[in-house]
């Protein structure tokens, strides 16, 4: 639902309250890209389209021309993209001066066709599926960071060592010790807020100087942009005060993992009945949703790796942290990877324990979409929940390694029926290059190992 009109907009830049406005398309890695325009001229003709290189979806974190893609490359000539601005997106940007931002759909530069590998054109995709089944999703994701003292580039210039944590011990739920943060998390609140994403509570997670922000749950799509806008909230109003905040899923081994938990339902096309709901069937869980829950325990090494796609993501899969380590599911259990909640009530939904926070939200709920949906078409049956400390049983793992999460993507037929080859291919390959940029880098770990003892 936009909370920002166009017209609205053309009203603040004719009065100057608006002066530039964000077009941002959202890369494989989740992050915004895109330009900053002259606020005049986005609503006199870019807020039609604009133009970016089609390398953006198919670099690595460092901005690397990536070889081996289908896509994009040196052969191809990278040529532009076509970025044309959804409107319902439109917002102001209050911890900008004079800012307004929209995210943009991403299509091919010749055809108009939305690129099928393009994050949001993927979770879509998977909407459109479930709409013609007379569905609708609902999701909400749980966005864990650590806030750190020291500014980004203070904590680069000392090679990320010796960083000092926004708080000196646990504080889950401590009010106290949030109190001392709440110069970054007010200001990453109010402003969140004041760009229309309803924001529900902040508080501290379970190690030092970590944070969690929870915001209202909404349609798949809309959850999805607003976690995108979400990151880069945190990170400019962080750095705006002179801190920083780190999304790594595992940022040191003696902390806390940080997690994005995706709560997820089904309701009917108009958002008035839960289709997950059943007040006579055993924990209100109806023969859908144990379809759907079937799908993603079916298919759940096929999807890690757009829940975890780094090295590092397969880090915080350590016992006893909260991470779990079995994809499983389990009523009210924070052992399993997947824990049902809101058992009897209408508010019955799974929530997906699996990502961390570096995760691609649009690439993460369309895999789960998609693996749920196939629970439902192939009316798949739900194993009896798992009683217990998930953390040793003897049960279905969640892949250990970037390397092993990259083989079931590549072996999925689910995946590829549902995104398609090339898009999967695609995938693969970021995959595939994480993989090898990590295999030929000298560790400090390895250094200090084996250096005299070797």
């Amino acid at each position: 639902m936009a909370t920002y009109s166009f017209d609205a907009l053309k009203l603040d830049v004719a009065d100057g309250r608006i002066d530039t406005v964000l077009a941002c398309l959202v890369d494989m890695q989740g992050r915004l890209m895109g330009k900053r325009f002259q606020a005049e001229f986005f609503v006199e003709s870019a807020f039609q389209e604009t133009h970016s290189c089609n390398y953006l979806l198919a670099t690595d974190m460092e901005m690397e021309t990536v070889p081996g893609y289908k896509a994009s490359s040196w052969e191809r000539g990278y040529g532009d993209y076509t970025m044309k601005p959804d409107l319902s997106t439109l917002r102001k940007v209050p911890w900008l001066e004079g800012t307004a931002l929209v995210l943009c759909d991403v299509l091919d530069h010749h055809t108009h066709a939305e690129v099928p590998h393009s994050p949001r054109a993927l979770l879509k995709k998977q909407v459109a599926r479930l709409e013609a089944m007379g569905l609708k999703a609902y999701m909400a994701s749980e966005l864990e960071f650590f806030l750190f003292d020291q500014t980004f580039d203070a904590a680069r210039a000392s090679g990320y060592r010796n960083l000092n944590l926004a708080s000196g011990y646990n504080e889950d739920y401590h009010i106290f010790q949030t109190t001392k943060e709440e110069d970054v998390m007010r200001a990453l609140r109010k402003g969140l807020q004041g760009a229309g994403i309803p924001v529900e509570n902040s508080k501290g997670e379970a190690s030092a100087g970590q944070e969690e922000i929870n915001v209202r749950y909404a349609d798949a799509l809309t959850m999805a942009d607003r976690h995108a806008i979400i990151k880069n909230a945190t990170k400019e109003i962080a750095w705006s005060k002179g801190k920083a905040v780190t999304f790594l899923a595992k940022w040191n081994y003696s902390a806390a993992g940080s997690s994005s938990h995706i709560h997820q339902s089904l309701w009917s096309a108009d958002g008035k009945t839960s289709a997950f709901f059943d007040k006579d069937a055993e924990h209100g869980m109806s023969e859908l949703m144990r379809h759907y829950v079937a799908g993603l325990l079916a298919h759940a090494s096929e999807i890690t790796y757009f829940l975890a796609p780094y090295i590092n993501s397969y880090k915080r899969f350590m016992a006893g942290t909260f991470a779990p380590t079995k994809a499983i599911w389990s009523l009210d259990n924070r052992t399993a990877g997947y824990r049902l909640c809101g058992e009897d009530t209408k508010a019955i939904r799974v929530e997906c324990r699996v990502g961390g926070s570096d995760l691609n939200p649009y690439l993460a709920m369309a895999a789960l979409l998609a693996a749920g949906i196939d629970g439902i078409e192939n009316k798949l049956e739900l194993e009896p929940a798992f009683v217990g400390d998930a953390y040793g049983g003897e049960v279905r793992e969640i892949p250990k390694t970037l390397r092993d999460a990259t083989t079931f993507l590549h072996g999925s037929k689910m995946l590829r029926d549902a995104f398609g080859d090339d898009v999967i291919d695609h995938y693969v390959r970021a995959a595939k290059w994480e993989q090898e940029e990590y295999d030929r880098r000298v560790t400090d770990w390895e250094v200090a190992r084996g250096f005299e003892r070797a």
